[in-house]
């Protein structure tokens, strides 16, 4: 591996946030359900973890406020427009990739 100055893997690491972010926002049409079934992580969880390395850098920062800047419109706003009721089936695969959790 290259080796990067803190500086520089930082630059990096917030690009491919950004990139991150912006793919998620193009495919509105991948549901939560699905990355959750196929990747174990969300939109919500991405949120989650901007509020937590918020915090971590003594940045206090609200759950909404976290998951405006992933979903780039508030959470309810997004998932009015976005989300759809998860189907028995996506339902059942989630379950099943994660035994023993509701």
């Amino acid at each position: 591996m290259t080796d990067l100055t803190q500086e520089q893997q930082d630059k990096l690491d917030a690009a491919a946030f950004r990139r991150l972010l912006s793919h998620l926002d193009n495919r509105k049409d991948v549901q939560n359900i699905d990355l959750m079934i196929l990747a174990d992580f969300c939109r919500n969880c991405l949120g989650d973890w901007y509020r937590e390395a918020a915090e971590a850098d003594g940045i206090d920062m609200s759950k909404d406020a976290a998951r405006e800047r992933v979903y780039g419109m508030p959470y309810a706003e997004w998932k009015a427009k976005h989300q759809t009721e998860a189907t028995p089936e996506q339902m059942a695969a989630f379950k099943a990739r994660r035994p023993g959790k509701a």
